[in-house]
């Protein structure tokens, strides 16, 4: 993935800008991602919070995740776009959703988690590291 990555919401009111290194990039097949983002899996990249500039009001659900810890989904509240998580077991990083990435092309994930939970018709990628 490229060094500098921008993305947003499908309206446009919520912009980011990421430049720095990207802790992993990975698919997620956990039942509250799955809701999050009205698919099989969330397929996300992980960054320091402090190297993300996110500009636009973001709304936030609170709730708890699969592994118990508490999570903060991030959504636009204008179109509703699903777009990042921070959860307590990491609080120095953000998750973002990579179908906001302005070139989505770009995300290659290295790895699936909760494969357990994956759905038949959404089956992981047999090229990823498992959890």
């Amino acid at each position: 993935m490229p060094d500098v990555l921008t993305g947003g919401c499908a309206c446009g009111a919520v912009r980011y800008r990421f430049e720095g290194e990207i802790a992993f990039a990975f698919n997620c097949h956990c039942r509250r991602c799955q809701r999050m983002t009205g698919s099989g899996h969330a397929a996300a990249f992980c960054v320091a919070t402090d190297d993300i500039a996110i500009e636009g009001d973001v709304r936030h659900h609170d709730e708890t995740s699969d592994s118990g810890f508490a999570t903060r989904s991030g959504f636009c509240p204008q179109c509703g776009s699903p777009m990042l998580s921070r959860t307590a077991r990491a609080p120095d990083k953000v998750f973002i959703l990579a179908a906001t990435l302005d070139d989505p092309s770009t995300f290659v994930p290295t790895f699936a988690v909760y494969g357990e939970y994956a759905q038949p018709w959404d089956p992981i990628d047999p090229r990823l590291k498992r959890d």
